[in-house]
């Protein structure tokens, strides 16, 4: 009984926490939707979206780049997209040539145009090879957004990332759920921007 205690207080806490983290996204609507208007207006030029992160943040790069190339709402038009973290053979050779700090830069160098989007998932902001891709992601001319957790670690206020957007929460499994609501929001917002007529007209510049 005392074991079930606990794992009933850990499960409470966690629960607690998560919540917490998502009562506090709306304190990002304002940079959410800027990243999202940004984000379309590439979109519009012919620009796609590249995503990158590590370990579980991997998998939510992989989950940002299906949700835009194959839309699970009817009648939402497909993005182009691309996990960087799928080509498992190129990430090991830079990793084993270069360093794993280089592995998403590397593939932006290769694979970037000026006209696309770079989304680095990190839970804490301190990624070494999300930061590197951010800031090369930059040099290259891309717009660039990043989803961080904390305080924003290393990432923030850099001024390579265009849209920082925070899950308030230090814990990375909560920090993880909270990217999951955001990135979930930026493809609806995204999409809300295509629907409206004039908004992306050429005067619109990203």
């Amino acid at each position: 009984m005392h074991r079930s205690a606990e794992v009933v207080s850990a499960t409470g806490g966690l629960l607690a926490a998560r919540d917490a983290a998502g009562e506090r996204i709306p304190e990002e609507a304002e940079r959410i939707a800027a990243a999202c208007r940004d984000m379309a207006v590439r979109f519009h030029r012919g620009g796609k979206i590249l995503v990158f992160g590590n370990g579980g943040a991997g998998a939510d790069a992989n989950h940002v780049a299906v949700e835009f190339v194959h839309p699970v709402v009817v009648g939402k038009r497909a993005l182009p997209a691309l996990s960087l973290n799928n080509d498992v053979a190129t990430i090991t050779d830079v990793a084993r040539k270069d360093g794993f700090a280089d592995v998403f830069a590397h593939q932006l160098r290769c694979l970037a145009d000026p006209r696309d989007i770079a989304l680095g998932v990190t839970p804490d902001g301190r990624c070494p090879n999300v930061v590197r891709a951010v800031d090369t992601a930059k040099e290259l001319g891309l717009l660039t957004v990043v989803l961080a957790g904390g305080d924003g670690g290393d990432v923030a206020g850099r001024p390579s990332a265009d849209h920082v957007l925070l899950a308030h929460a230090d814990d990375p499994l909560v920090v993880k759920e909270a990217h999951v609501t955001i990135y979930h929001i930026l493809w609806e917002l995204v999409h809300v921007f295509f629907e409206q007529p004039g908004v992306l007209d050429q005067g619109v510049s990203a």
